[in-house]
C-alpha cells in the first residue's frame, strides 16, 4: 500500500511537470534579453568620422571585433518578446554592421556594386543579393533584412535614412549604433542631418532636388501624407506644397574617408 501512495505521487508530480514544460514550449530559445550593441557602438566611433565617411581599413585590423558582434546577434535574433523599437535598432544595427563586413570582405573596391559581378561572385548579380548574414540556422541576405523584415514589419520610413549602402549618395553611417531606448531620437536626428545634407538634398521654398531614395521609396513616405508634407517635418527650410521636385544622380562611390 505505501508503495503504491508512492508511485501515485510520483506519477502526479511528473505529470505535472511534463505539462509545465509543454506550457513553456511556446518560449523555448526565446529570450527577452535583448542584446547592449557596445561593441559595434566603438566600432563605429572609431572608424567613422563625424560625417559618416568610413575608416574600411580600420575595420578590416578590427575585423575579430566585428565578427564577434555579427556573432552575437547571430545567435540572439529578435523575438515577440522584445519591445518593437529593441527590434528594429536590431535589424538596423545587423544591416549596417553586415554592410561593413561586406566590403571589408572584398576591400579595396570603390564602389559596392563592383560586388557581386560575374566575376567575383557566379550567379551573383548584386551585393544585396549574397547571402552571407548568419542569424540562427539561417544565412540570409541584406535585401531579406531591408525588404523581407524591416519594411515587412516597421511602419517606418525612416529606416531609409538610417540603413547605409556603403555609397556616397547613401544615408551616412551614423558614428553610434542605434538602441531601442532612443531609437525614435535617433531616427529623427538622422532625418533632419539627411536632409540638411546638400550633397544630398537641396532644398528650396519652391523648387526641391531630393535623393533619389525618396523616389525609390515614394510608397513608404507617402502612405498617410504627401511627400512635401512628409519633408516638412524634417527640412531646414518649409517646402511649398506646390514646390518642383527633381531627384538627384546617385553617387555610388565608397563612402570611405
Amino acid at each position: 500500500m505505501k508503495n503504491s501512495r508512492s508511485m501515485f505521487f510520483y506519477v502526479v508530480i511528473l505529470s505535472a511537470a511534463l505539462t509545465a514544460c509543454g506550457q513553456g514550449s511556446a518560449h523555448e530559445g526565446k529570450s527577452s534579453k535583448t542584446p547592449n550593441h557596445i561593441a559595434w557602438d566603438k566600432l563605429l566611433h572609431k572608424h567613422v568620422n563625424s560625417t559618416g565617411d568610413v575608416d574600411y581599413r580600420g575595420f578590416i585590423k578590427d575585423s575579430t571585433l566585428l565578427n564577434d558582434y555579427l556573432h552575437e546577434l547571430a545567435i540572439n535574433a529578435p523575438n515577440d518578446m522584445w519591445p518593437k523599437t529593441d527590434q528594429l535598432a536590431y535589424w538596423i544595427n545587423l544591416y549596417n554592421a553586415a554592410t561593413v563586413k561586406l566590403i571589408t570582405n572584398h576591400y579595396p573596391i570603390t564602389s559596392i556594386k563592383d560586388i557581386g559581378s560575374g566575376i567575383q561572385i557566379p550567379f551573383i548579380n548584386t551585393p544585396w543579393k549574397i547571402e552571407f548574414i548568419k542569424i540562427n540556422n539561417q544565412i540570409i541576405d541584406l535585401d531579406k533584412i531591408e525588404h523581407g523584415i524591416i519594411r515587412k514589419e516597421f511602419e517606418e520610413p525612416r529606416i531609409h535614412l538610417a540603413l547605409v549602402c556603403a555609397a556616397k549618395s547613401c544615408s551616412s553611417l551614423r558614428n553610434e549604433a542605434y538602441q531601442g531606448a532612443s531609437l525614435n531620437e535617433q531616427l529623427t536626428n538622422q532625418a533632419h542631418i539627411f536632409l540638411s545634407d546638400k550633397t544630398k538634398n537641396n532644398i528650396s521654398e519652391d523648387h526641391i532636388v531630393i535623393s533619389k531614395l525618396f523616389k525609390w521609396y515614394g510608397g513608404d513616405f507617402k502612405k498617410e501624407t504627401t511627400l512635401i508634407e512628409y519633408l516638412n517635418q524634417y527640412s531646414p527650410t518649409p517646402i511649398n506644397k506646390e514646390a518642383d521636385i527633381d531627384y538627384m544622380d546617385y553617387d555610388w562611390a565608397l563612402n570611405e574617408q
